[in-house]
């Protein structure tokens, strides 16, 4: 059997920790380094730097990291992929091969193109919207690019709008030869690209039971007490071992911060997903056929895992320019909380249109933050926050017009009257939606290292994504609303605890869209989970979902449920007014909230020494 290529993340977005790559370097063999720089948000990010300077539209981080690191990647004969290009691998790939060039290192460069359709955006249907042309318009490309180019002898491959999971698909297919039907060891390979692609996350970073790891004690019963962290290294970065058939196993270096567990790599694999079967340009991945088992100290295999052709479309990021914004948040303390709240926005409200103001911006969102503290020993314990967020197409509604409008309630407002920011002009907002356009309307160019142009055939095999992932009897999807009001247990007894106690969680974006993945810690936990939280008690415990068309989908080899919110976040991170806009927290406000869960599922380290509470019925 041939030796599992070792696979390794340095970057989960643009901004993560610039050191990483060094480190994942330096700590141990790699075959390739991976870097994923882009999200809905980059792209944005990346489009208005274009528009300031054509010869930009990259992620210039990775230059000065390369900079710091490109010799000893040479040196260890570690290939680097990355999406880092953004909208403009060749002006990336060029770079780089200057600053190779100053720094007399010999490396062989190669670029994936033909994911930007903005010059077509007309033509395919892509600059119909309210909102006008697109600022950008990239396609989710797929692997084989990536493939050519390593093929041809390529050291570094740059990207642009790759789908995150490529970047590992992409050298697994290469070094092993697979075919482009080899829709298992594709799908794999797709399984563990989901879970590197964020980097820490897979090693215990924004992990539900995060005091497991860094033994931080978790209160039980209200009691307040918490132990004090004895180690907060930063967590590792993630690799996967590739085997030949697509299976791996996901690890980390040794010595390093953080931890993998079936669980963390449970947490990653339900991150902004929406149905198991996770549809990409070079498989359909059917996450409900994963398989996780621990393999020893920081090892979990991925097995199992079941592929089927892709659809015949191809998805498409499109990034408007929006309008503009601006937010302004009041600090409320001591008592009258809600009254003075109230004061606030009645006040700012009527301001809007006075003093040659224009009017009220199109869309206002008040927000209040927290609770004070009765009879608070400190003054932030007695404080909490009222945010105000505007968004219009007319700067001037809600730059200093509005901001202004609110310092001059300084001296007339709510007594102890003070604000965390200073006035300020606001800035513009974007806009993401998806679209999708057919296969053959693809170009996917490599650019090998000699700079020759090979065309990357679409596949010659395409199908609609199963409705749920898989053959219906594979899901064990019991109608919603059908799970009795009392929590099956042998005794019947139930305590009103947090959903905290028995599940973990992980939230994320898809666009406008949130996702909430849930999982069971015990084969026990998961038989009363996935029977009790249906999408009405979904509902009942996050409000502010009512609202919106949710869709729960099951992955019961993960003992997991997804919740889809569609619409939760508005338009997309950039133009969402909500406090959390990217959703990363819903998925701990849901944990946090009091259900009745059976005694026996209870974790013994949370039950008390004391008597069972008077909840327990």
């Amino acid at each position: 059997m041939s030796q599992p290529l070792r696979i390794g993340n340095a970057s989960g977005f643009y901004g993560d920790r610039f050191t990483a790559v060094r480190e994942m370097l330096e700590g141990g063999p790699l075959d390739v380094l991976t870097g994923d720089y882009l999200a809905e948000l980059t792209m944005l990010i990346l489009g208005r730097s274009r528009m300031k300077d054509p010869a930009g539209g990259y992620a210039t981080t990775f230059l000065r990291q390369m900079e710091e690191s490109l010799g000893l990647a040479v040196r260890h004969g570690t290939k680097i992929v990355t999406n880092a290009g953004g909208l403009n691998p060749r002006g990336l790939a060029d770079a780089l091969r200057a600053l190779a060039g100053r720094l007399g290192v010999d490396v062989r460069i190669a670029h994936v193109e033909g994911d930007d359709l903005l010059g077509r955006a007309d033509g395919l249907g892509l600059a119909a919207s309210r909102y006008g042309r697109p600022l950008t318009a990239n396609a989710y490309l797929g692997a084989w690019g990536i493939v050519a180019c390593l093929r041809a002898g390529a050291d570094i491959v740059v990207t642009g709008r790759v789908t995150d999971a490529s970047l590992v698909v992409g050298p697994a297919a290469a070094h092993f030869g697979w075919a482009r039907d080899d829709w298992d060891a594709l799908a794999g390979a797709t399984a563990a690209g989901h879970v590197l692609e964020c980097g820490a996350q897979a090693t215990g970073g924004n992990y539900a039971f995060f005091q497991e790891i860094y033994n931080v004690k978790a209160a039980a019963w209200g009691d307040p007490h918490r132990g004090d962290p004895h180690r907060a290294d930063p967590p590792g970065f993630p690799i996967a071992e590739i085997r030949a058939d697509g299976s791996s196993v996901i690890t980390k270096h040794p010595g390093t911060g953080g931890a993998v567990t079936t669980e963390t790599v449970t947490a990653q694999l339900l991150y902004e997903i929406g149905a198991p079967a996770y549809a990409g340009p070079d498989v359909t991945a059917r996450f409900d056929t994963i398989g996780l088992r621990r393999e020893g100290p920081d090892r979990v295999l991925i097995s199992g895992t079941r592929g089927v052709p892709p659809p015949a479309s191809t998805k498409v990021c499109l990034n408007h320019l929006g309008g503009h914004r601006n937010e302004m948040t009041f600090v409320l303390t001591g008592l009258d909380i809600e009254a003075k709240a109230e004061f606030a926005k009645a006040q700012l409200e009527a301001s809007f249109g006075h003093g040659g103001r224009g009017g009220r911006p199109a869309r206002v969102e008040w927000t209040l933050v927290g609770a004070a503290k009765p009879d608070a020993e400190t003054q932030g314990e007695a404080t909490a926050l009222l945010r105000c967020a505007v968004l219009d197409p007319d700067p001037d509604k809600v730059g200093r017009a509005f901001s202004g409008a609110v310092v001059e309630l300084a001296l007339a407002g709510y007594p102890g009257f003070t604000m965390t920011s200073p006035p300020g002009k606001g800035g513009p907002y974007g806009v993401y939606t998806p679209a999708f356009v057919p296969n053959e309307e693809i170009e996917h160019v490599a650019v090998l290292p000699d700079g020759t142009r090979r065309v990357i055939a679409r596949s010659a095999f395409t199908q609609p994504p199963p409705a749920q992932g898989g053959d219906p009897s594979s899901i064990v999807n019991r109608p919603d609303g059908a799970a009795e009001d009392e929590p099956r247990s042998v005794d019947n007894r139930v305590v009103r605890v947090p959903l905290g106690w028995v599940a973990g969680a992980r939230s994320g974006d898809k666009g406008g869209d949130a996702n909430i993945g849930v999982w069971a810690r015990t084969d026990a936990q998961w038989s009363w989970l996935e029977g009790f939280l249906t999408t009405e008690r979904f509902g009942a415990l996050l409000p502010e979902t009512r609202e919106h068309t949710v869709t729960r989908h099951v992955l019961p080899n993960l003992r997991a449920v997804n919740f889809v919110v569609e619409g939760l976040l508005q338009e997309g991170v950039s133009a969402s007014t909500r406090f959390d806009p990217q959703g990363k927290a819903l998925g701990e406000w849901l944990r946090s909230r009091h259900v009745d869960v059976p005694v026996a599922l209870i974790p013994e380290e949370l039950i008390p020494d004391d008597p069972i509470p008077e909840a327990v019925r």
